[in-house]
């Protein structure tokens, strides 16, 4: 049976240790419709956001490096679409506390 919810994935204190923000499932299609980054440390931060394909350990950068600062917010408000087993990363360059808070459509056929 066909379905469409409203979700979303809150991940706290985010650091240099890759974070799946969507870890896909088979027979469901993500779209992202928002996505908020909030360094909460006091210390000026760089991230990564990408989409890994399957899952199968190739990157696809959605931001590379993105500079976030000191007790700043950065907001993705762009769609992306996750396939399947398509997986949503993040990760930052260095040990940090980063609050990411991801807001999608979870569909199934």
């Amino acid at each position: 049976m066909a379905s469409e919810l409203l979700k979303v994935a809150l991940k706290p204190t985010c650091s240099n240790s890759e974070v799946k923000l969507i870890d896909g499932t088979a027979g469901h299609t993500y779209t992202v419709l928002s996505i908020t980054i909030c360094e909460t440390a006091g210390a000026a931060e760089t991230f990564d956001l990408y989409v890994d394909d399957g899952d199968g350990g190739t990157d696809h950068y959605i931001y590379k490096t993105q500079a976030l600062g000191a007790n700043e917010t950065f907001e993705h408000t762009s769609k992306i679409i996750l396939e399947g087993t398509d997986m949503l990363g993040f990760i930052t360059a260095s040990s940090a506390d980063v609050d990411v808070v991801v807001n999608y459509l979870d569909q199934t056929l």
